[in-house]
């Protein structure tokens, strides 16, 4: 059982470990990059921990040549490194001959604040999106983190999961079933809110504090960015008169954009205002909080946004 308070990398390191000692033909290729739960990885199975040094594109052909000699593979590496670094091999190997590879994007959106714009991965989810037969994930907790190592070892096709790194509040139980890519985690009758990954706390904070105003605000995790649930997700737009998409990520092609998409090609028109980062470099920086208010995504300026909405 996944423990309260457990780094959500963790989670899914801890699980991906599970799994490995129990099947050898499981690989894991890291870009030198660490986390707590894989020193056991490189103590007790070393023979399938890898460390192909900080040369990610590398990595990537590697792992296809490994995964076409009928190797199962992961490779973690910076989410901007490991997907926007790499997209030519990964587009070409990976998604071009539909390996089932996982990608393990550490640090999504501005989890790497200050190290500025080189380190945000701020555009992962608009090119990943744009890869036939990619399967993203965006977990919200631990318990989910979990679910989804085994979820990338049981698919036969590419996958990339857009990993937090941190203690984020549990929201799922282990009996969760995660295969509708989807949850309704509040329900509400005014407006919805959909969110992905970090933000869905958020989201739920806001429906807590939009509630004062008698907002009545439902809040849905979409941790299946692609592909998208649209039946599902249509089943709950239409019980709202007003969409909110909130999200880490540049305002060009992330959640925002997969909603409005689902809607239109539906004919739902139903009003949506997308809450993300500004379409432009972040290069000022400070913490993940201050750089939400210079980007209008803290909760006094969605909260006004949202009240004033008409």
């Amino acid at each position: 059982m996944t423990e309260p308070g457990l780094d959500i990398r963790d989670a899914f390191f801890d699980r991906l470990y599970d799994i490995a000692a129990a099947d050898n033909n499981v690989l894991f290729l890291t870009a030198d990059m660490g986390a707590l739960s894989l020193e056991r990885f490189k103590k007790d199975i070393n023979g399938q921990y890898i460390n192909m040094g900080v040369a990610e594109q590398n990595m990537i052909n590697i792992a296809t040549g490994l995964a076409l000699g009928g190797k199962k593979v992961f490779v973690y590496a910076i989410a901007p490194f490991a997907t926007m670094r790499c997209f030519e091999q990964i587009k070409v190997n990976i998604s071009g001959m539909g390996l089932p590879i996982t990608i393990i994007g550490a640090g999504p959106g501005i989890t790497y604040n200050s190290d500025g714009p080189t380190h945000h991965a701020v555009q992962d989810v608009a090119i990943m999106r744009a890869l036939p037969g990619m399967t993203i994930f965006n977990p919200s907790d631990p318990v989910m983190a979990s679910g989804m190592a085994a979820m990338s070892y049981e698919s036969e096709k590419p996958v990339y999961v857009r990993i937090d790194k941190g203690r984020l509040p549990l929201l799922y139980s282990p009996e969760q079933d995660l295969s509708d890519g989807l949850s309704l985690l509040k329900d509400g009758q005014d407006l919805l809110i959909v969110a992905t990954g970090l933000m869905v706390h958020k989201g739920l904070r806001l429906a807590e504090e939009l509630e004062k105003y008698s907002i009545r605000t439902g809040v849905l995790d979409l941790y299946r960015i692609k592909p998208v649930n649209v039946s599902l997700l249509l089943r709950y737009a239409h019980r709202y008169s007003r969409i909110v998409t909130l999200e880490e990520h540049s305002t060009v092609g992330g959640i925002g954009s997969t909603v409005l998409e689902a809607l239109a090609d539906h004919g739902a028109g139903i009003p949506v205002k997308r809450f993300a980062l500004y379409d432009r470099y972040c290069e000022r920086h400070g913490d993940r909080e201050w750089m939400h208010v210079q980007h209008g995504l803290d909760d006094s300026s969605i909260l006004n946004h949202i009240r004033t909405w008409s």
